[in-house]
């Protein structure tokens, strides 16, 4: 058994075009990068925990909800909201009181507002986007001292209230109002930066504007490996992937192929419905958390796909594909549609795993991780 391609696991390295995995064999470090663009500049949060802004074709390794950092990858999207950081611009009502560049952002610099309510109902600040359908709004808020009730929305009562603390957390609210705004109906001073809004039902990474729209450009990530990597008789595909949805009915596919979509071991979500297409086998199986750690092993008329620990799904019939020669996160050959996710370890082994070997590289190494991972309530009864 071989690991002949590895991605992320904490090990990262990017350029401009591309972002790089690597084959470790017997110490000899082998490149085998992923061509990569981005038709735009893009935002991440950096290790220290800063809004960073990435250049065009720069692939961005986030680290908001780790600290291994992840290959972000999202659709393109486009911020609604004219002025992100300029509150100044926003029509403020009911006594609020709206003074810019007051305090230090999340991107490190003095460009966050200070809020003050003087306790009248509905004092609020809002802002006209003029757009219909699903939207999500999100925005950086914090409180000057202690926790606060505010609420985020796009209505007067297409509203999300929070109870806010004194460190910067990024809030979200999906509905279908077109009247982006923050409430509180006490008397609070609050802070506020980076207000986005999205014709999505989930929040992508931020997208700064100054006076008109923004768009993010749609990211590629594909053709890492050869033939000399992947083995056509037998073999795992191994993938710790966070979804950014589970409800969108469009597709995320990732996975291994010849240049065309009709050989593949290809890895698809449609909704809550995880499925892999490995030769001529089907497998599926629901799935319950954005985060999952997914091996899709395949043999001659042995094929099984393990989630998170357990095996959730085999067939004892069947060929393997041909001709595999890379990893691309799309469909396959010219059928470009493309994943969108966070991407935290890609993993190719030559040889089919034993059951037990399966179990183990899907579970978690403890139990803090797998609760923070799938993003449970721990509910303590000592």
């Amino acid at each position: 058994m071989a690991q002949t391609l590895k991605f992320g696991n904490k090990v990262w390295a990017a350029k401009e075009d591309s972002v790089l995995a690597y084959n470790d064999i017997n110490n000899n470090y082998k490149p085998l990068p992923f061509t990569f663009s981005r038709a735009s500049i893009g935002t991440r949060v950096n290790k220290d925990g800063l809004i960073e802004t990435m250049g065009q074709d720069i692939a961005r390794i986030d680290y908001t909800d780790s600290a291994d950092g992840v290959l972000l990858l999202e659709n393109s999207s486009t911020n609604l909201i004219t002025y992100s950081e300029d509150f100044s611009q926003w029509t403020a009502l009911n006594n609020v009181v709206v003074t810019d560049n007051f305090t230090t952002s999340p991107d490190g610099t003095q460009n966050a507002a200070k809020l003050v309510f003087d306790g009248t109902a509905d004092g609020r600040i809002e802002l006209s986007a003029g757009v219909g359908g699903t939207t999500t709004q999100s925005v950086y808020l914090k409180t000057e001292s202690g926790t606060q009730n505010v609420s985020i929305g796009a209505g007067s009562t297409d509203l999300t209230e929070f109870t806010i603390t004194d460190q910067w957390v990024r809030y979200s609210h999906t509905g279908g109002g077109n009247f982006p705004r923050i409430l509180c109906n006490d008397a609070a001073t609050i802070y506020v930066y980076g207000a986005q809004l999205e014709q999505l039902s989930y929040p992508t990474s931020y997208i700064p504007t100054s006076g008109s729209t923004v768009t993010r450009a749609a990211e590629t990530c594909n053709n890492s490996g050869n033939s000399e990597v992947f083995n056509d008789s037998e073999g795992v595909l191994f993938a710790d992937i966070e979804f950014l949805t589970l409800s969108n009915t469009y597709n995320d596919f990732f996975g291994l192929n010849n240049g065309s979509n009709s050989q593949r071991l290809l890895i698809e979500r449609n909704t809550d419905v995880l499925k892999s297409y490995v030769g001529s086998a089907f497998l599926t199986t629901t799935l319950n958390s954005l985060n999952n750690k997914i091996s899709i092993s395949y043999k001659l008329n042995n094929f099984k796909m393990y989630l998170n620990g357990f095996e959730v799904d085999s067939v004892t019939s069947g060929t393997t594909p041909n001709g595999l020669d890379r990893f691309d996160f799309k469909i396959g050959g010219s059928l470009n549609l493309f994943t969108y996710a966070k991407a935290k370890e890609i993993g190719y082994y030559n040889t089919a795993l034993t059951d037990l070997e399966l179990e183990t590289l899907t579970s978690y190494r403890n139990w803090v991780s797998m609760v923070n991972e799938l993003n449970l309530n721990i509910i303590y009864n000592g």
